[in-house]
């Protein structure tokens, strides 16, 4: 089973909300076995089911659980989709597999504790710390459906296709006919005609039309309540007993939430995620790893871009987007740097900042602190303007500490380029 991205097919509709804020949004990702529970509890229909971290939790699970299944559904667990084309570096081929109830714990136990790689990983994969036990379901059709953020509409849209289970890019591509809409006003809520047109969407060949409108009503009140910002089930499945049921789970949460949806936030799996960022989002830091050499720790977004854009124009490929934003302290300046270094790729570290709120002082006490306590082995290039630029200036040159300062931003990306390929 293969979850759509929907990258191609809403680029242009996703919402954008929290772009101009300063905290960056990481839009909280849960696995398929909790999102499953959570829409459990909201009354849609999902197959039976149970996460295990090991052989041992499979066989219980099966004594316990299915103890008159003849076939089940065992599920790699990571934060990526293509986890049906995925390939295990033990050689496993596909991350989900359907198996006689006697196999399961032979297939389970060659995915845990082993890297998944699918289109959505990079060659780096993930690790499989659970894998997700379910119900057979024998299955007559497969559908697709979504809700996420329309910019246009400025709410809720919800996408449904009549085809599912595959790669909803693909279908939009050469089907897009099959693609249906539906924006949702977010001061009348999703009204009965809306929810209709979803399922006429689906065209759901053997549900019941009005349990099917009641399921779609009861995703949206989910959406909403859980202050998501996509819901994405692919696929969306007709049992041979004439139920649609959600057969995968797809949940995205905005963190602007997290102060109200703290149960959902306790299910963050910072395993999944790259280890600078949970660093870095401990720090109350913003920064983006990438795959270039030259280290950037600038003061806001707008001036990130600029430093990465001008860092390219010179030859160079940033290795990041860090932003201490306007109020750092300087203990934050320190771990932005211990960030910056724990990064084997980058050959040079470039600090741009324009003193405003963020006073030049503070980021040069920070660089010194931290150049001393973290042993820095690679070239600073450091440039200071604004407020308290004199004293910021004074205190790198008394630090007796050999940095490289800048008059302004291109010679401080020429010289960052030239200190990280000489």
């Amino acid at each position: 089973m293969v979850r759509g991205s929907l990258n191609n097919l809403i680029s242009r509709s996703l919402s954008l909300a929290g772009k101009w804020q300063q905290q960056q949004l990481r839009r909280l990702n849960i696995h398929e076995y909790q999102g499953a529970e959570l829409m459990g509890k909201h009354g849609i229909n999902v197959p039976r089911g149970v996460a295990v971290s090991s052989v041992e939790e499979v066989n219980k699970a099966i004594k316990d659980v299915f103890p008159n299944e003849n076939e089940l559904v065992v599920k790699s667990q990571i934060l990526a989709g293509g986890r049906g084309l995925g390939t295990f570096k033990n050689g496993l081929k596909g991350g989900v597999h359907i198996v006689k109830t006697d196999q399961a714990a032979d297939i389970a136990g060659k995915m845990l504790g082993q890297i998944l790689v699918t289109k959505q990983t990079g060659p780096q994969g993930k690790l499989v710390s659970k894998v997700y036990l379910c119900e057979k379901l024998s299955l007559v059709n497969e559908m697709y459906f979504a809700i996420t953020l329309d910019r246009k509409t400025a709410g809720p849209l919800i996408i449904s296709c009549r085809k599912g289970g595959t790669s909803i890019e693909d279908l939009a591509e050469k089907f897009p006919d099959m693609i249906v809409k539906v924006p949702v006003d977010v001061f009348e809520g999703l009204t009965d005609e809306g929810a209709a047109k979803v399922v006429d969407g689906l065209a759901p060949k053997v549900a019941d039309r009005n349990k099917s409108i009641e399921q779609v009503k009861n995703l949206y009140k989910l959406f909403c309540e859980c202050d998501c910002t996509l819901l994405e089930i692919n696929p969306m499945a007709e049992t041979a007993d004439n139920q649609l049921v959600a057969a995968d789970a797809k949940l995205n949460f905005d963190d602007n939430a997290a102060y109200r949806r703290k149960e959902i936030f306790a299910l963050r799996d910072t395993t999944q995620e790259d280890p600078r960022e949970v660093a870095a989002s401990k720090a109350d830091l913003n920064y983006i790893g990438l795959d270039g050499e030259i280290g950037c720790m600038v003061n806001g977004a707008g001036l990130a871009m600029a430093t990465m854009d001008i860092i390219k124009l010179h030859g160079g490929t940033p290795a990041n987007f860090l932003d201490v934003g306007g109020n750092a302290s300087e203990n934050q300046v320190v771990e932005a740097f211990n960030i910056l270094t724990a990064d084997d790729k980058v050959k040079a570290i470039l600090v741009n900042i324009f003193g405003g709120i963020m006073k030049c002082d503070v980021i040069a006490s920070g660089i010194v602190n931290a150049a001393r306590q973290v042993a820095l082995k690679v070239p600073v290039v450091v440039r200071l303007e604004g407020t308290n630029v004199d004293l910021g200036k004074r205190i790198l040159k008394e630090s007796g500490l050999t940095l490289i300062t800048a008059d302004d931003l291109d010679d401080a990306a020429q010289k960052a380029v030239k200190a990280a390929y000489k």
